[in-house]
């Protein structure tokens, strides 16, 4: 006779599988609304006429402030509520987009150093609040069973995707001549109507939209509230570093970031370099990449999740994207072992280019497969109390290692073209090391098989997949 079941977060949502579908479009739209400004951000600060160092200055930034707040907004989730502090995160990144559309007028009101100083401000602004993915993440452990934990997240993974495939394209759309002419036709004069303040604005409407639909539809999860006095962002990061079940996935949170942050940084120059893309050819490799991360993280991994251990989907995505990092400055080499028929395929279709898809493909996968089970086992690894903690550490450790990757993979480019894509697999060699270990239960209790024995021990019964 089992014993009865306790009572669970899910049991306060009166609909887990509609609370999961909004919070992921909640997810989806502020990511869309990200997207939207990646066309125009390069442009908008050439228009300054400044290096193009300030690129790199300002994505750096946005990540610096992620790291710091994402530990802050998880853990005051768990304090206040999910509900609340994803709102207000909304509400952020819509003032820190409208900002950003403006810098322009404040250059021309002001002066050059004021509106760069407000582009500053407005990254800055955005790159805080971007840290919400920690409460959206926790709100996810919260309403799903700990079995179908890693298919949930995955949602979140694809949205992320999705937003990286619809938002450039509308960002390109209202950075048009005809968009930007109707639009200088119909604002009023002290609003600005150019090529980089339209799509500002279209992101700032995205996430004030998101924030509607969260206020409107959005529930509280019922969850164990945290107990702990307050403590500063390094003590966060000094527990978690001393908690063996959490160690290692900080770790290794924070090397993948270093690495493929800093491969998305210098992929695009690397395709125009060694293919001789043009930017409208390398658009349709990176949405190329994003489809098939949405497959990957909204499907594939759901389905392997089900099977597999998270702990063994994680070491299988490591070592995934290891050969493809090392394989992508050497794929023109690779396509001289491939043979196309001429009369079967599109002249544009090289062996050089169909090697190149090929590695993107795992590229995708491996990353897929590597993020959904370290954030899993980063759930299943902490209590029901500390969960916003939890994610809002480890995404801190992902914005630091993106604040390190792209000047770090940009020096090693400028030394040699191969150099930021061989080092990127390197450093998957310790999180390789880290996930064996924990998959093996050598670095304290293994997660993931700790809470299937919770689950088992609650429901009295069989705690195997499906």
């Amino acid at each position: 006779m089992s014993t009865p079941r306790a009572a669970t977060a899910t049991d306060a949502v009166r609909n887990p599988r509609r609370a999961l579908a909004i919070v992921v479009a909640v997810v989806f739209v502020d990511l869309l609304g990200f997207g939207v400004v990646i066309p125009i951000l390069p442009f908008y600060v050439r228009s300054f006429g400044v290096s193009d160092v300030f690129i790199g200055l300002l994505a750096a930034s946005y990540s610096l402030l992620q790291f710091g707040f994402a530990p802050f907004l998880g853990r005051l989730s768990d304090q206040r509520g999910r509900r609340p502090v994803i709102m207000l995160s909304l509400a952020g990144s819509a003032v820190a987009w409208t900002i950003f559309g403006l810098a322009a007028e404040f250059s021309s009101l002001f002066g050059f150093t004021a509106g760069v100083a407000v582009l500053f401000v407005s990254r800055m602004l955005a790159g805080a609040m971007g840290g919400n993915i920690a409460a959206a993440q926790a709100y996810i452990a919260d309403i799903t069973p700990a079995e179908r934990r890693a298919e949930a997240l995955g949602l979140v993974g694809a949205s992320f995707a999705l937003g990286f495939v619809f938002g450039p394209a509308i960002g390109g759309l209202f950075a048009s001549d005809a968009v930007v002419a109707v639009a200088g036709d119909i604002f009023p004069t002290f609003v600005p109507a150019t090529p980089f303040s339209l799509p500002s604005f279209a992101a700032a409407g995205l996430s004030l939209l998101s924030l509607g639909f969260a206020a409107l539809f959005l529930e509280e999860p019922a969850r164990t509230r945290g107990t702990a006095p307050r403590t500063t962002l390094v003590s966060q990061f000094a527990d978690a570093l001393g908690d063996g079940n959490l160690r290692g996935l900080v770790v290794s949170f924070f090397l993948v970031s270093v690495a493929f942050s800093g491969i998305q940084v210098m992929f695009i120059p690397f395709a125009a370099d060694v293919y001789g893309y043009q930017e409208t050819q390398t658009a349709f490799l990176l949405t190329y990449i994003g489809v098939l991360g949405v497959f990957n993280q909204g499907l594939l991994v759901g389905r392997l999740s089900r099977r597999y251990r998270d702990s063994s989907i994680a070491v299988a995505g490591a070592v995934v994207l290891l050969v493809a990092l090392a394989a992508i400055p050497f794929s023109p080499q690779l396509g001289a072992f491939l043979s196309i028929p001429t009369d079967a395929a599109p002249a544009y279709l090289t062996p050089a280019l169909l090697a190149l898809l090929v590695v993107l493909a795992l590229l995708s996968l491996g990353n897929s497969l590597l993020n959904v089970a370290l954030t899993t086992l980063v759930s299943k690894a902490t209590s029901a109390e500390t969960q916003g903690s939890a994610f809002g550490v480890t995404q801190g450790a992902g914005s630091l290692g993106r604040t390190v990757g792209p000047p770090a993979m940009a020096a090693l480019y400028v030394f040699t073209y191969w150099s930021p894509f061989v080092a990127g697999a390197l450093l998957m060699l310790p999180i390789l090391a880290i996930l064996v270990g924990i998959a093996r239960g050598r670095f304290g209790v293994q997660a993931d098989e700790r809470a299937d024995r919770a689950v088992g021990e609650t429901d009295g019964g069989d705690t195997e997949n499906e």
